[in-house]
């Protein structure tokens, strides 16, 4: 078994929706990002890299790379776990924090982890992810944007 953290962040720009969890969320703000700045998902591959041994995010799909400019972060997701499975990898679990002071997130948690396992090819029991806020502070707290954390476990086929 092996283990792996990831931490992502962006600030907001001018839009009406923001990618979160694979799934479009409704708000006045977008990520300001080179992809479509899905900071849960982007978490969530640094910490499958990480338990991998792998180099992180922006090394796999640099943001200097135009093939990847506005692209869906469940494209990259998918490709990661393609990744790691060709290394002998399977995710047993995953469990990840979302902090944001705005939008509240509640409702939209079942589906991001609906859409998350399904890109994994995983049972949504094996994913979990929470919301929270940062009670008025920092940058998430200011509202000038969202960061994400993100574990996961990962087996290496053949062993326990």
């Amino acid at each position: 078994m092996r283990i792996g953290h990831g931490y992502d962040a962006h600030r907001f720009c001018e839009g009406d929706s923001l990618a979160l969890g694979g799934i479009r969320v409704p708000f006045d703000r977008a990520f300001l990002a080179h992809s479509d700045g899905d900071v849960l998902i982007h978490a969530l591959i640094d910490a499958l890299f990480g338990a991998a041994g792998e180099a992180d995010i922006g090394a796999h799909y640099p943001p200097s790379d135009e093939r990847y400019r506005g692209i869906s972060s469940c494209l990259l997701l998918a490709d990661a776990r393609d990744c790691l499975k060709k290394r002998g990898f399977r995710v047993e679990y995953a469990d990840m924090t979302v902090i944001a002071q705005k939008p509240k997130l509640k409702d939209y948690l079942p589906a991001m982890r609906e859409k998350l396992a399904s890109v994994l090819e995983i049972p949504p029991d094996r994913i979990n992810i929470k919301a929270t806020t940062e009670e008025n502070m920092g940058f998430t707290g200011r509202g000038e944007g969202i960061s994400a954390h993100a574990v996961c476990l990962l087996a290496e086929d053949g062993r326990e």
